[in-house]
């Protein structure tokens, strides 16, 4: 029985460790995927203005 106990105290002891870990690595993983995704929509806003400035260097201008 008292290895039981000498059990639960060590898993009391790791829980709150293992909590605080796996929050640090949720946060972290959201912080690079929205990094991610605010690159991809950067680079899809500078793709389209790219491709507005080509279409607007090809067509002659009235003035």
């Amino acid at each position: 029985m008292a290895a039981m106990d000498t059990l639960f105290e060590v898993l009391a002891a790791l829980i709150p460790s293992l909590g605080v870990g796996l929050l640090f690595y949720l946060a972290i993983r959201a912080l690079i995927n929205a990094d991610r995704n605010e690159r991809t929509a950067l680079a899809r806003l500078d793709a389209q203005m790219k491709a507005d400035e080509d279409s607007q260097a090809e067509t002659p201008s009235s003035t």
